[in-house]
């Protein structure tokens, strides 16, 4: 049997993408654009909201913090992507990925509950309209909101202790793009049951728990839509719904697929290409979805912008109508 050389790793290696590199260009111009779009169409939104008074209702609030969760985890993971994809020296030091995946985490789980908040917020606002601003206060707003950073990053604390108390790995060779637990878990000499037992725990709680919120809110929400008597207002609020939808199952189709198994069960590679939808894709694809196909937020932008007929701002909004 090969002896394992086992040792406290001061820096380790992510490989990447690095097996294919006859694409590396082409991914590189890729993720360029992905991320340059998840930059203007996140901060742009969060700016927007801010700054246009009527966007200040309590589903605009709630989307300023998700462009901003964004935003924020999508720059944690891609601009490292970057230099990885165009250098031979992919290295990360260990303080540098427990700090990545501390970030990471944090702002995944705010996400994660952030929809299942936002889903809350239209049952309100559909089912309950006449009681909707009272209901949804800016106090209740704020501490929804709160609560969602709050129980993050209490949840990310938990995992990084018990990652920080892994003293000697295998090699430091990581088969991903960032520092996420399970590739890092995987080169650990030590026990991890412990963490890989939280991991499960603690995942599959917030899973369940999201999902209750969410699909317990639109099945009332669809309960109130057939009851419409307007064959177009029904019309557009599966629509909308259709499309709110298909973000949460994606997102959390990815993170059951990945974090919910015991032992982790997958392929490190399989892993690794279902993690670039929800952790490039998604927050990229946010914004547009739950915003610029918004009648509200086109006025709020061309009002911004100074004209009220801007052809290339009819064209832009145009096409992700269609999309």
């Amino acid at each position: 049997m090969e002896e394992v050389n086992c040792t406290f790793m001061a820096e380790f290696i992510l490989l990447g993408f690095s097996d294919v590199p006859e694409l590396a260009i082409f991914l590189f111009l890729v993720f360029l654009v992905i991320y340059g779009v998840t930059v203007i169409a996140n901060l742009g939104m969060t700016v927007l909201i801010q700054v246009s008074s009527q966007l200040h209702t309590p589903m605009y609030f709630f989307l300023s913090h998700l462009s901003f969760v964004d935003f924020c985890y999508a720059s944690i993971i891609v601009p490292k992507m970057f230099t990885d994809i165009i250098n031979q020296d992919q290295v990360i030091s260990y303080l540098e990925c427990m700090l990545q995946f501390y970030l990471f985490c944090t702002f995944a789980i705010t996400e994660v509950f952030l929809l299942a908040v936002m889903a809350y917020d239209r049952f309100v606002a559909i089912c309950n309209p006449l009681l909707y601003t009272v209901i949804m206060s800016p106090k209740l707003r704020l501490v929804l909101v709160s609560c969602c950073y709050l129980y993050a990053s209490v949840c990310s604390l938990i995992h990084l202790c018990l990652a920080l108390e892994i003293t000697s790995f295998k090699s430091n060779v990581i088969n991903h793009f960032f520092c996420d637990l399970p590739p890092l878990l995987s080169l650990a000499c030590s026990d991890v049951s412990t963490n890989e037992f939280f991991l499960f725990i603690i995942v599959n709680f917030n899973e369940i728990l999201t999902i209750v919120i969410i699909f317990t809110s639109y099945l009332f929400i669809l309960i109130t839509i057939l009851k419409m008597r307007s064959a177009e207002g029904r019309r557009k609020a599966f629509s909308t719904c259709a499309s709110h939808l298909t973000v949460i199952m994606v997102f959390h189709g990815t993170i059951l697929f990945i974090y919910c198994q015991p032992n982790s069960g997958n392929s490190l590679d399989v892993d690794k290409v279902t993690t670039v939808f929800y952790t490039v894709i998604i927050p990229m694809l946010n914004p547009l979805i739950y915003s610029l196909r918004n009648k509200d937020v086109k006025e709020a932008l061309r009002k911004m912008l100074g004209s009220k007929k801007n052809s290339l701002l009819d064209f832009f909004f145009f096409v992700f109508s269609k999309t």
